[in-house]
């Protein structure tokens, strides 16, 4: 296993070796590369602040969510931080351990897993959170305010692009009922939802008196014109 002086000097050439490719080999690589990298990049930079108290980079996705959304299910956790139930269950356990959240089930649903923050989770929000806000400090110094603002808007955009191509690639009809449900109508409320089919039959008038239903002879006609398809 390698020692953290080793693990920082890996860093150091990877670090280097991913400016040397933007600037000089492939500069007008794949946005997606550069976004990927970039990313690699912030999580790097927070994961060795995150070091100093103890705290893997992979925990911090969670303790983001349960700060906000302290006592949600397992499961809700592990959609709120985007990674799998199976990686999720074995993060909670090392953070259990460490002493940073709780896992109990509750009486009458012994089904979901509720995850709560022990005293110990809450404090590290004061302790964490300002390291985040540093690095994104550091990644946009130099950096006109102007431009971050359009970075922001631009990525924004790239985001809500791949979201609605994600649900075209799941088909067209799920595609266009989301995407109806997502957006919002112009007065700022939803799309009313079709009545069930139940509601949709006619009800009687309390004044209107039954007719006598139709012989046989009454009945072939219709029985004949079903049959064509009209």
């Amino acid at each position: 296993m390698m020692g953290d002086g080793t693990r920082d000097t890996t860093d150091l050439e990877s670090s280097r070796a991913i400016l040397r490719r933007w600037h000089e080999d492939v500069p007008d690589d794949r946005l997606a590369h550069l976004v990927k990298d970039t990313e690699r990049a912030f999580r790097r930079s927070l994961s060795v602040r995150l070091a100093r108290y103890g705290v893997a980079f992979g925990h911090w996705t969670f303790l983001r969510v349960l700060w906000e959304r302290d006592g949600i299910t397992q499961r809700e956790l592990a959609i709120g931080a985007g990674v799998s139930e199976p990686a999720t269950l074995g993060a909670l356990r090392a953070m259990e351990k460490a002493g940073h959240v709780t896992r109990r089930r509750r009486t009458g649903n012994r089904k979901n897993v509720y995850v709560m923050l022990t005293r110990s989770g809450k404090a590290l929000r004061r302790k964490l959170v300002p390291l985040a806000v540093r690095v994104n400090t550091v990644a946009t110094q130099k950096v006109r305010a102007a431009d971050i603002a359009t970075t922001r808007r631009c990525l924004l955009a790239i985001l809500e692009n791949l979201a609605f191509d994600e649900l075209a690639q799941s088909g067209p009809a799920i595609a266009a009922g989301r995407a109806e449900d997502a957006a919002p109508r112009a007065d700022g409320d939803r799309a009313p939802r079709a009545a069930p089919r139940s509601a949709r039959k006619a009800k009687p008038s309390q004044g209107a008196t039954k007719r006598p239903a139709p012989g046989p002879a009454a009945r072939a006609p219709s029985r004949q014109r079903a049959r064509r398809g009209a």
